[in-house]
């Protein structure tokens, strides 16, 4: 068996890996690559190291775009196996994959007027709708903690990897000749103790383990502070009158900070404001939350048993039409909106950004993880001016950063995670899904507590087992 590493290797974006077995290939995860956008494109649109028609089935950890957003692409270039996950995942990827065609679509239109204006060559989308319908005919769903024979040499078991609804990680049984090989998958790792979701599962012990690393080398604030802090930042939008601008992933991210804003108003932590979800995948995203109670901890159920609703409270209004969303230019502060994408790449967020970052009163508000080269990278670096659809914009407004609502275990967590495998049967860990500096520091960390084969992957790099 040997394993090849294309995605999400000392990045973290555009998770994928290859692994061969002597009867099968197959893919773990198939994740758009977020960055520069021209680089970007020629990454998502190219499968340089391996053959699409030779993948034999793909199983993914979650529904987030940088793990399942490429699959339309592989379909379109010959891939015809099927693809296994939970049963949330498989409900939020038919929402994130048509809405993900639907805004590059978008965004290509817009950014084509412009170039069509200038005389340059226009763009094309990197798929479209029907590319994503046609992936969404392969998927196969499978409960948490039921083994699953995938082939007669290959078994799966879904366990709560606590990151977003339906995230999983993966234990693979994998059988050459006779001989018994288990392969883990962490997909992304989740926290202990935050709202809505349960914590992250171990899965059981494994000779291989593939293993994220995002905060490898980074603690995250107390989330007991959290709502201490995002009230303060509401009194301050108050005295200022601003708009605070929320980037937010519709999965996962906004249904968090929904949840918290729910409890600040409920127990009159600070004043109410208006309160907009502006993204039609968040308010699809969001009912398919209130389908999956199984996958959500106590508190969140406590909830649901007393009629709440933690995520559609008084004066929070979910926005799905264009019409809706540009009015919001008109309206004044304070107020909060929330769209997507988290990182700032495309979506509604870019033209709330355009139309606010340059008062001095509003305040950006990032809750998430931004890659290198993402416009909320920049902005979380503190680069000015930033380019916006191509026109430079004087960054003005506070830009805040908030790691309470990080859904990605730091460095202890994810430690405790691994410390509890039996270290005497594990042969390897791959560091996956981590900027290389937090990945160095994560390994050294490992290795302290005596795992003894600890690897950060190239991209590209093959390793047999």
């Amino acid at each position: 068996m040997e394993i090849k590493f294309i995605g999400a290797a000392k990045t973290v974006t555009g998770s994928m890996h290859l692994v061969k077995t002597e009867n099968e290939t197959f893919l773990l995860d198939c994740g758009l690559y977020q960055g520069k956008r021209k680089e970007a494109f020629e990454i998502n649109r190219t499968f340089d190291q391996f053959d699409p028609k030779e993948i034999d089935f793909i199983i993914l950890s979650h529904a987030h775009i940088d793990h399942v957003g490429n699959l339309p692409t592989l379909v379109k270039n010959g891939f015809k196996g099927n693809v296994y996950s939970t049963f949330a995942t498989r409900d939020l990827a038919s929402l994130l994959l048509r809405d993900s065609a639907h805004i590059q679509e978008k965004d290509v239109e817009f950014v084509n007027k412009k170039r069509k204006k200038q005389g340059k060559n226009l763009f094309e989308p990197l798929y479209v709708e029907k590319d994503a319908n046609e992936a969404l005919k392969r998927f196969i769903a499978v409960n948490y903690h039921n083994e699953f024979e995938i082939t007669p040499n290959i078994k799966i078991t879904f366990f709560d990897a606590g990151h977003i609804l339906g995230s999983a990680a993966t234990f693979i049984r994998i059988n050459e000749s006779g001989t018994i090989t288990n392969l883990g998958f962490t997909g992304d790792l989740g926290r202990d103790g935050l709202p809505i979701l349960k914590d992250p599962e171990k899965i059981p012990d494994v000779e291989y383990l593939i293993c994220e690393s995002t905060y490898g080398g980074r603690l995250h604030e107390n989330y007991g502070d959290a709502e201490a802090r995002l009230a303060e930042i509401i009194k301050q939008a108050i005295e200022k009158k601003s708009k605070i601008i929320v980037p937010a992933f519709s999965v996962g991210r906004t249904q968090e900070v929904v949840f918290s804003l729910n409890k600040i108003f409920d127990e009159n932590q600070a004043p109410r404001i208006p309160i907009y979800v502006d993204s039609p995948l968040s308010t699809n995203a969001t009912s398919i939350f209130r389908l999956h109670a199984e996958c959500f901890d106590n508190e969140t159920a406590d909830f649901l048993v007393r009629d709440k609703d933690p995520f559609g409270f008084s004066k929070l209004n979910y926005i799905t039409d264009v019409e809706d969303s540009k009015a919001l230019n008109e309206k004044d502060g304070p107020m909060m909106i929330i769209s997507s994408s988290g990182m700032c790449e495309a979506g509604r967020i870019l033209h709330h950004l355009a139309n606010n970052i340059e008062n001095p009163n509003n305040i950006i508000l990032m809750v998430g993880y931004s890659a290198v080269h993402t416009l909320g990278r920049k902005l979380i670096d503190g680069i000015d001016p930033v380019k916006i659809f191509g026109d430079e914009f004087k960054v003005n407004a506070e830009v805040i950063r908030l790691d309470f609502f990080s859904a990605h275990a730091d460095s202890n967590e994810l430690t405790k995670y691994l410390d509890q495998f039996d270290k005497s049967r594990m042969r390897k860990i791959f560091l996956v899904h981590g900027e290389e500096e937090q990945q160095e520091q994560f390994k050294i960390k490992l290795e302290s507590i005596g795992f003894n084969d600890v690897a950060i992957p190239s991209k590209g790099e093959i390793y047999s087992l």
